[in-house]
This record gives structure tokens, C-alpha cells and sequence, in this order.
């Protein structure tokens, strides 16, 4: 199966919704599909990458939770519920995706959080990705940095 970029990139934008949504409802994975696929263009969305980001990250949320918390300055409660959906679903592609690269998580992440999170938070998800990235995928990491000096 091809990777579309850019459908990929929408599927993720849309993930960030619907978690930021189940974060305040704490509705069902499907239910939080179902509320968000009325605004979905599903020609220009993965929408089977969308709606593995939805239920993996509702699924696995605990294991996440405790796998950003160490690279994080506060409860992962107190963080802005745009930002911690976006960190939660930055972490679940650096635990569980690894064919993605680190450098691509991470550049989703910011650029996700320059449209929906407040004015300096890309600031603060690159940081704790960047973090988080040296030790989920401290080979890929170091490999990359090792080429880069």
C-alpha cells in the first residue's frame, strides 16, 4: 500500500480534532468518529490511517500517558487539551510507527499545533517531542544525529 503524504497529514488534523474532542466528552472511540465524519473530506484524508489514530490513541492512552510524562514540566492533566492531543498522538506514532520517521512525527506535531494550539505551543511540542524522540527511538535518533555532525 502506497503512503499518500498529504492524506496522511489530514488524517492526523483530524485525529488531533476528534481526541481534543474525546477529551472532553470522554465518549466512545466510535462516537467520536461518527461526530467528526460529517467534515471529513474523505477524498483527501486516509481515513482508515484517521480512524486507527482515533482508537489506537483512546486504547493505548495509559501506556502513552506514561511514556510522555518524564519529558513533560507539569501533569500531563495541566497541559493545554489541544497540546496533550497532540502529544498524545505524536507519541503513539513514535511507539508504534515506526516506518515513520521521528523528523516527520515531530514536524506533524508542530505544524498541528501552529493551527490549533496557542500562540507558542509548537514551541513547547517540539521540545518534548524532540525529548521523547532520544528515547522512544534512540537508534533512529542517534543514527541521525551521528550523519548530521
Amino acid at each position: 500500500m502506497t503512503v499518500n503524504p498529504a492524506k496522511r497529514h489530514k488524517a492526523r488534523r483530524y485525529a488531533v480534532q476528534a481526541l481534543y474532542h474525546w477529551q472532553l466528552t470522554a465518549d466512545t472511540a466510535q462516537d467520536v468518529i461518527d461526530y467528526m465524519l460529517p467534515d471529513i473530506n474523505q477524498n483527501k484524508t486516509d481515513l482508515e490511517y484517521f480512524t486507527e489514530l482515533v482508537y489506537k490513541v483512546i486504547e493505548n492512552a495509559s501506556e502513552i500517558d506514561v511514556a510522555i510524562s518524564p519529558y513533560l514540566d507539569r501533569e500531563l492533566e495541566s497541559v493545554d487539551p489541544v497540546e496533550r492531543a497532540i502529544l498524545r498522538l505524536a507519541t503513539y506514532e513514535l511507539i508504534f510507527h515506526h516506518e515513520i520517521p521521528y523528523r516527520v512525527v515531530i514536524n506533524e506535531a508542530i505544524e498541528h499545533c501552529k493551527t490549533f494550539g496557542a500562540e507558542d505551543g509548537h514551541k513547547y511540542i517540539n521540545g518534548v517531542m524532540d525529548k521523547a524522540a532520544e528515547q522512544l527511538r534512540q537508534i533512529e535518533f542517534s543514527h541521525h544525529h551521528s550523519n548530521n555532525q
